[in-house]
């Protein structure tokens, strides 16, 4: 739909004010078809295997790379950014081996519903100033947000991938409006990472084969998040106290010390998901979990998975006080958490002790992988 000069000029000053009174700290225009180097990256990030278990992504790897595609009457792309930056450098948690660390983000009410109701507002507006047609997405669709956001104008993809801006580091929520409605397009922004490599060198497992790709099956996100099953051995121990999310390659970036700490009332965020303790988290059954959870986006993996995770760090804290509720959940209905709960174990407690529990467990387990978990002996000098 195409507008006057004018008019489109008076559209984009009324979508600038709407997005700032809607808590957002940036906000740029990119034409559908600005990403033309984004198609061929997804395939070779697919192609690679580099997506793991996230099948979605290659399932819908058409819709995703193309936004006409997804939509083919779309003209512009609204991109918009909230700044969630902390108040501190999330890694200094990593030396409290009793309690949990949870990726910035995932300490406030969920983006996904922060988000998606602003751009529903402002979408709104869009429409009853212009006329035409909108579409608003939220990360859980097939767009490429953190490319369109580089087209826009709004930071660049780093060489950890994800977005940075010279005025708010690597710490953005991304959303984007599609709109049938034709408006003058942003400059693109241009790549500032120079030779440093802050980011690539903080990731505790390696998960970056080359600059701007990411294998996301080293990655610890996907690991604690997206990864259904159990944490591959080879990642246990460098995990550490993550149990949601890792924060290190976002908080390594440089670029962060232009950026300010975000509004915890315009976030909501929970002052008790910090630095909870791992003792108090390993005592969640489902509806606890549930309950505890309702406004997190940490509700969507699952108390299971949860737990699990959890359990991982347990092992990991060195705190044989933690063997208690750990032996509580060797006999967890879930062989996920079962499974995790042997490998805490053989670290929190003599191979003499662990041992015993071994001969029963083995008698007792019905599960291929959690008999497989009891076989395998304690690792050396990692147990009480």
């Amino acid at each position: 739909m195409r507008t006057s000069t004018s008019d489109a000029a008076k559209l984009r000053a009324l979508i600038d004010a709407e997005a700032q009174r809607a808590g957002f700290d940036a906000i740029a225009v990119a034409t559908p078809d600005a990403i033309p180097l984004a198609p061929a990256r997804l395939a070779e990030f697919v192609a690679d295997g580099f997506h793991g278990s996230m099948d979605w992504i290659a399932e819908t790897i058409a819709r995703r790379s193309e936004p006409s595609t997804l939509w083919p009457e779309v003209r512009s792309i609204v991109v918009l950014a909230m700044n969630y930056g902390p108040d501190h450098d999330p890694r200094a948690l990593q030396a409290r081996r009793d309690r949990g660390a949870i990726s910035v983000y995932a300490q406030n009410r969920d983006y996904h519903d922060v988000i998606k109701g602003r751009l529903k507002e402002i979408a709104g507006k869009i429409v009853a100033r212009a006329g035409g047609d909108v579409k608003v997405f939220v990360d859980t669709a097939p767009v490429m947000e953190k490319p369109l956001a580089q087209a826009a104008g709004l930071g660049w993809q780093g060489k950890h991938t994800n977005l940075v801006s010279r005025e708010h580091g690597s710490w953005l929520f991304l959303g984007t409006i599609f709109t049938t409605v034709e408006l003058a397009p942003d400059r693109a922004e241009i790549d500032h990472c120079g030779s440093c490599r802050a980011c690539l060198d903080a990731c505790p497992t390696d998960a970056f084969p080359a600059p701007y790709r990411l294998d996301a099956r080293r990655c610890i996100s996907y690991l604690t998040i997206e990864n259904k099953g159990p944490i591959p051995h080879e990642f246990r121990e460098k995990i550490g106290n993550r149990i949601y999310g890792c924060d290190d390659c976002l908080a390594a970036c440089p670029w962060n010390k232009f950026a300010r700490a975000a509004s915890e009332a315009k976030l909501a965020a929970r002052d008790d998901l910090r630095k909870p303790p791992l003792a108090d988290l390993l005592e969640l059954d489902d509806a606890a979990f549930r309950a505890f959870f309702s406004s997190s986006p940490i509700k969507r993996i699952g108390r299971d998975r949860f737990i699990r995770n959890v359990l991982i760090a347990a092992g990991n804290s060195g705190d044989a006080a933690l063997a208690v509720p750990v032996r509580a959940l060797l006999g967890d209905p879930s062989p996920l958490v079962r499974g995790a709960a042997i490998w805490a174990l053989a670290r929190l407690v003599p191979d003499a002790e662990y041992a015993k529990w071994a001969a029963t467990g083995l008698k007792t387990e019905n599960d291929a992988a959690v008999r497989e978990e009891w076989r395998l002996a304690p690792p050396d000098g990692a147990h009480a």
